[in-house]
């Protein structure tokens, strides 16, 4: 059983610029990590012009910065995670959360998740594609 991914990009506000979120099984796990008031990746940075997108799974792992709390991640940390394909799978793992303040305890970081390759590249591509929010100032 693989987890399903939906690449969302939301629309500029008056704080951030166009920012991504990540639904996964129907969650978006950037709220849900990073509580309220906290924002994914720019769009710009993880949906880039000209260059694939570091969300692109290869067999060499990387750590990607999934989000950070309203306090900045220079505060508390950084919603991170390490992306790896093995084969036919790609695999998210080794997540560091943010803390909701210095004095509280690590919060408990999401589970391991595994996607099917094909579907997982084919909406990296699709997001990659999908360049609405450039149109906005």
């Amino acid at each position: 059983m693989f987890d399903r991914l939906e690449i969302r990009v939301l629309a500029p506000g008056p704080r951030f610029a166009a920012q991504v979120r990540f639904w996964v099984n129907g969650e978006d796990i950037v709220e849900e990590a990073v509580y309220e008031g906290g924002r994914g990746p720019y769009a710009a940075d993880v949906l880039p012009t000209g260059r694939p997108s570091p969300l692109r799974a290869t067999a060499e792992a990387r750590r990607l910065e999934l989000g950070e709390p309203d306090c900045t991640g220079g505060c508390c940390g950084f919603l991170t995670v390490v992306v790896q394909r093995f084969g036919e799978i790609v695999q998210w793992s080794d997540w560091e959360v943010p803390r909701p303040s210095p004095l509280a305890p690590d919060p408990y970081p999401p589970a391991e998740l595994h996607f099917d390759a094909s579907r997982y590249d084919a909406e990296v591509a699709r997001a990659e594609a999908d360049r609405w929010w450039q149109m906005h100032p």
